[in-house]
């Protein structure tokens, strides 16, 4: 069941509104705005380094029922974020490129197209709570017990709570844990819309040959005409990674396709040709737009809340620990974590419930299926004979 956050009628006596500010504008960010301002939250700032964010682009995302209910809470209806609403998912098992059997199961959610949603949050958000194009630069306390963040080209924002959604490469993660970096997985998810789609294909269809995966979901386009996604998954060594795109895989953590020169298509779509179908093969060869994400891995989190001087700081979704996508995890946690934050919050506010004790319930709420991800991660990808394998864990005496 999903926990409503109202907005209250009134703040206790002497209770003042905190001044919230969110980075990060993908999903997470967005969606935690939209929870405040339904819960009677005013000052809330949503910083976004990129000066257009609804022109970025990204490929399907799973959303389970409690991300589903979460958002139609919010005014989302299931209709605007699903125009192909098919739960079933196709498995079609290869081998020397030709089908030798196929199976079917049902995903608990549907899938969207990351635009789509996306621009339903943003489109949502209280007039001059977004602020594109600010980028923050630091994080420090300042001298009247909140968080300063230093921006670029702006002047610095005072915040009594600061929450970091800002992805995979997050800067609120290099501040605040800087223990746990990423590392590469060693294979890569390469990804394109070919715009026309197959007009018979409405269910998720996954091509599974040993060491690679290749996904298929028709997804509607921000000019509202539909395409065929995909996503082509295939082992590459970070010495080949940084041949091809001049940069290491945990800091070329997202490639548009300017970023895709000639010789990185070559060698991928050579490999498409020896492991996939023909037809699989063909929708590749047809998208002239490729995007690309390497395969990240990281060490769970002990904590989500750190402190800055008399104010906090938060982690979530991605920014707390990005999750292999094989999981469907990765915009559900920070859905989740999200709606939970905003109920402790609004606890706070509304009925003077002490912030730490329901800080910290929430985290400890949060982590643990955080974990459990993390420890999935790998072992999917390796039943794939995708990426580096995962240690064997002990037996136990």
């Amino acid at each position: 069941m999903i926990t409503p956050v109202p907005p209250s009628p009134a703040t206790p006596a002497g209770q003042s509104q905190p001044s919230i500010a969110i980075v990060g504008a993908s999903i997470t960010g967005p969606t935690l705005a939209l929870l405040l301002h339904q819960a009677g939250f005013t000052r809330v700032s949503v910083l976004e380094a990129a000066p257009t964010p609804y022109a970025q682009s990204g490929g399907v995302i799973g959303l389970d029922h409690v991300s589903l209910a979460t958002l139609e809470a919010l005014g989302i209806p299931q209709h605007e974020l699903v125009p192909f609403p098919s739960e079933h998912v196709t498995a079609i098992h290869i081998t020397d490129r030709r089908e030798t059997r196929r199976t079917q199961f049902v995903y608990p959610g549907r899938n969207t197209g990351w635009h789509q949603l996306n621009t339903a949050l943003l489109t949502r958000l209280p007039a001059g709570w977004l602020h594109p194009g600010h980028r923050v630069r630091a994080l420090h306390p300042g001298d009247d017990g909140t968080a300063v963040l230093d921006l670029t080209g702006a002047a610095p924002l005072h915040a009594d709570l600061v929450v970091f959604a800002d992805g995979r490469r997050s800067l609120g993660r290099r501040l605040l844990d800087p223990s746990r970096s990423l590392r590469y997985a060693g294979y890569v998810a390469w990804r394109g819309q070919r715009p026309e789609h197959q007009p018979d294909l409405c269910a998720f269809t996954r091509y599974e040959p040993h060491t690679s995966q290749f996904n298929l979901f028709p997804i509607l386009r921000p000019d509202g005409t539909t395409a065929l996604d995909w996503t082509f998954y295939l082992n590459m060594s970070a010495e080949r990674f940084r041949y091809l795109t001049g940069d290491d895989p945990t800091h070329r953590t997202y490639l548009l396709p300017r970023q895709i020169g000639a010789a990185a298509r070559t060698v991928v779509l050579s490999e498409a040709q020896r492991l996939l179908p023909p037809q699989a093969a063909a929708i590749m060869d047809a998208t002239s737009d490729w995007n690309a994400a390497p395969v990240l891995d990281i060490d769970p989190p002990h904590r989500m809340i750190h402190p800055v001087g008399g104010a906090r700081a938060i982690l979530l979704g991605d920014a707390l620990a990005p999750v292999r996508p094989h999981t469907a995890r990765g915009a559900n946690h920070g859905i989740h974590q999200a709606h939970g934050l905003a109920i402790a919050l609004a606890q706070h506010l509304h009925h003077g419930a002490d912030l730490t004790a329901a800080l910290t319930a929430w985290q400890e709420r949060c982590l643990p299926a955080v974990h459990h991800a993390l420890h999935l991660g790998p072992y999917l990808g390796a039943a794939m004979g995708l990426g580096l394998q995962p240690t064997p864990e002990p037996v136990p005496a």
